[in-house]
């Protein structure tokens, strides 16, 4: 088996061919070190082969040698892998792509079925089921530092942070959001998670199935409170992310954001070795 070309970059869910192989990527991990899962599925057999590589690392498709060669990954759902074909004693070209820096974020606890049946009851809906569960495992959380999704126009911060459960703290309490900020300028249909620099983080309550989250800038907050202006306040509301999930997907810390793109770091150089920010 000869390949058609030597180079081929593979988008998140989606598969590159190249001559009689496909290849598909089943996730990535921005470590360090940068790791992903690679997919080689031939054209003329039945099954596929995976092999979990750093970057730098080889792995065969055929009687052939590949390399993870690049990865450019702009958040957790939407990155890039190439891979390269190795002829014998090739050298490694340096990287170029971004490594997206993942959220750092402090929770303030748990919650059981109770602290959430009472919630519900008292801001008169059910919480949409994914962010319910994040709710449950964390009471809402605070920012390390400042953090955005690249794009738009609010900041979560240490004193904004996503909403849990703290009636003695009403600043950082998802009710007392809902009665001062939804209620004011929104209609039911919407869940506030944070009151965040530039507008509201909300998410969608009422629709089946859909957990979106949205972002309420403060230019639309604006005309009388309550119900009578709602309708034309909800049209400035500007998507975010598909379900909570994603958005924490997509958050990244805004000391991060528009730097240059970051030295991934190759197993055996310093700074290699695994480490996870963790809640202080």
């Amino acid at each position: 088996m000869r390949s058609f070309t030597h180079i081929t970059s593979i988008p998140n869910n989606a598969t590159a061919t190249v001559g009689p192989v496909r290849f598909g990527v089943r996730w990535v991990d921005g470590g360090p070190p940068v790791r992903a899962e690679i997919i080689v599925m031939p054209f003329r057999e039945t099954g596929s082969l995976s092999y979990e590589v750093a970057l730098g690392e080889t792995f065969p498709v055929g009687e052939e040698t590949w390399r993870f060669a690049d990865l450019d990954m702009k958040n957790a759902d939407q990155w890039e892998v190439t891979v390269r074909r190795v002829d014998e004693n090739e050298e490694m070209t340096p990287p170029t792509g971004r490594v997206w820096k993942s959220a750092r974020l402090r929770p303030y606890g748990q919650l059981d079925e109770a602290q959430l049946t009472a919630v519900e009851q008292e801001i008169g809906l059910r919480l949409p089921p994914e962010y319910r569960d994040w709710l449950r495992r964390t009471n809402g959380a605070q920012p390390e530092v400042e953090h955005h999704v690249p794009g738009l126009p609010f900041m979560l911060m240490p004193e904004r942070p996503l909403l849990g459960v703290h009636p003695q703290y009403p600043h950082v309490d998802l009710a007392h959001a809902q009665r001062v900020h939804r209620d004011a300028w929104l209609s039911p249909a919407w869940l506030v998670v944070a009151n965040a620099s530039g507008g509201l983080l909300v998410v969608a309550a009422r629709e089946p199935h859909d957990e979106s989250v949205h972002f309420l800038p403060e230019s639309g907050m604006r005309g009388a409170f309550g119900a009578g202006g709602t309708a034309e306040r909800e049209r400035h509301l500007r998507p975010v992310a598909r379900s909570f999930g994603y958005f924490l997907g997509r958050l990244t810390p805004f000391d991060a954001g528009d730097l240059p793109p970051a030295r991934l770091v190759f197993p055996g150089d310093p700074g290699h070795s695994r480490h996870e920010e963790q809640p202080r």
